[in-house]
């Protein structure tokens, strides 16, 4: 099942150097296009939020600061991730130092993204720095990323689904992990690689995602793996529960 589902915004923007195993094919995930509402007519109220939208994220690329959150967010999948959610998740992420909440996050975002396989391909969105003829915020992405339809944003669905995980395993930081998750789609307007609505179906595809995720009895064992590492990490866990972690430890080092 190794790499069974791709991650949808690749090429040059990409960050993932780990193969996944997802939990869940996009076949077995909840399909978006039966559900979720498509991206809004041209000539609606909710298409016209979008422009609006899309003029004031190029607006916000005058605040340094933000412009900045917004160019690194450009790159896509689990190694920046972790680079990016270590802070507000109270604890440094690494394949190496802490590899159940890793591996974790390897699978399930590669499982969560592919809920975004189907509705790109069946709504086929253009995306608006294309209808403008504008360069992104970072234009040397930009003829690779013309190569991937628009709605929903798979990157804001990777920032949110992040969110989700990460929250479950730290509840202690939850709002300090959300602010980065809501963050990163929204850097995604900010670019101008999306419309607002785009972002917004990204999110729920994740929350749909997400709850999908728990249907998988690997998933929980994983989960449960990742929290006790999280405890053991912070020095929060138990006696049994380090004792527990420590053979954990043990047979990982034997493979």
């Amino acid at each position: 099942m190794i790499l069974a589902v791709m991650m949808t915004a690749t090429v040059s923007a990409s960050a993932q150097s780990t193969p996944a195993d997802p939990y869940f094919t996009s076949k077995e995930m909840p399909d978006m296009t039966k559900w979720c509402p498509g991206p809004p007519d041209t000539l609606s109220t909710a298409f016209a939020y979008d422009l609006m939208q899309y003029m004031w994220g190029k607006k916000m690329r005058n605040d340094k600061e933000r412009a900045d959150i917004a160019y690194r967010d450009a790159i896509f999948g689990v190694d920046y991730i972790v680079k990016e959610f270590s802070e507000p998740f109270g604890l440094q992420i690494s394949k190496e130092d802490t590899p159940e909440i890793y591996k974790l996050l390897n699978d399930a975002l590669a499982t969560c993204d592919s809920i975004c396989r189907y509705p790109k391909r069946h709504f086929k969105r253009m995306r608006p720095f294309i209808r403008f003829h504008e360069p992104t915020l970072r234009p040397e992405f930009d003829h690779e990323l013309g190569a991937f339809r628009s709605f929903p944003s798979g990157h804001t669905t990777l920032g949110w689904s992040s969110a989700l995980l990460l929250m479950e395993i730290n509840p202690e930081c939850a709002d300090t992990i959300l602010a980065r998750g809501l963050m990163y789609g929204e850097s995604r307007v900010i670019l101008g690689a999306h419309w607002q609505s785009d972002v917004n179906a990204g999110r729920l595809g994740a929350t749909a995602a997400y709850a999908r995720l728990h249907s998988s009895e690997r998933f929980q064992e994983q989960m449960r793996l990742a929290r006790l590492e999280f405890r053991c990490k912070k020095g929060i866990a138990t006696a049994a529960e380090q004792k527990t972690y420590k053979k954990i430890l043990k047979k990982r080092n034997k493979k």
